[in-house]
């Protein structure tokens, strides 16, 4: 892991902005479940968002949507409702992805009283963001790492989609923290082009597999997607550790 502010390289070539997950879904590693990645994103300097390692409230939709369609201002019903009316159906066709969490409770519950279907993951929520794009659910929504956030943000600035970010500083430690590091609106809602302000590559390969990428195989073979501008991009590669 690369910690906040880190430099790496030799300083010969151009200054660039990295942000890294080596492992996104720890746990689902762990237990063999799908969609564990190693994440890796890059744009010139001082384009991404220095997010410390503290929680981001986040919520995302795909792409082909009204801007602004959904927004941390909105309550949740709203959020659902103005997305139901922009997708032409109904709140109970939709699936909003959360993150399998305690904190999550209330949220699911009166997601689940709208009437609209709940996929709930362990861990992983970059994949779920990033797949967004698909057409797999709807909707992602809920409290996350901040890091993953940007990594996220800077797929969907070159594929399209939309997402909003908040930071937390929820304790007098960490509001300290926001000053140490001229966070002087603590409350910003940040978006797509906030956290990502240029053209950057997004690259994600798989560990085990999941909706974006398979896993490494017995054969050591290795399956990567690389996000470009307006372009996306599956590798498959094969190395023979004999």
């Amino acid at each position: 892991m690369l910690y906040i502010g880190e430099e790496v390289g030799t300083g010969n070539g151009p200054e660039i902005d990295i942000a890294v997950d080596p492992l996104e879904g720890t746990t689902i590693c762990a237990h063999y479940k799908s969609g564990a990645m190693s994440v890796l994103a890059a744009t010139k300097k001082g384009n991404f968002l220095h997010a410390p390692d503290v929680y981001m409230e986040k919520i995302a939709v795909g792409k082909n949507l009204p801007e602004g369609v959904v927004s941390l201002k909105n309550s949740i019903e709203k959020n659902l409702d103005n997305l139901a009316k922009a997708k032409k159906c109904k709140v109970n066709d939709l699936v909003v992805t959360v993150l399998k969490r305690e904190r999550h409770n209330e949220l699911i519950e009166k997601i689940r009283k709208l009437g609209a279907k709940i996929k709930l993951i362990d861990d992983g929520d970059v994949a779920a963001v990033v797949s967004l794009v698909n057409g797999n659910h709807d909707m992602y929504i809920g409290i996350g790492g901040a890091p993953e956030g940007v990594l996220a943000a800077a797929a969907l600035s070159s594929i399209g989609g939309q997402m909003e970010g908040r930071l937390i500083f929820d304790t007098d430690q960490l509001k300290e923290r926001a000053k140490n590091l001229n966070i002087h609106d603590p409350e910003k809602i940040y978006t797509v082009k906030d956290m990502a302000r240029g053209e950057s590559v997004f690259i994600a390969t798989g560990v085990t597999s999941g909706e974006l990428v398979d896993g490494v195989d017995n054969i050591c073979s290795t399956s990567s997607l690389i996000i470009l501008p307006n372009k996306l991009i599956k590798l498959q590669t094969m190395q023979n550790l004999c």
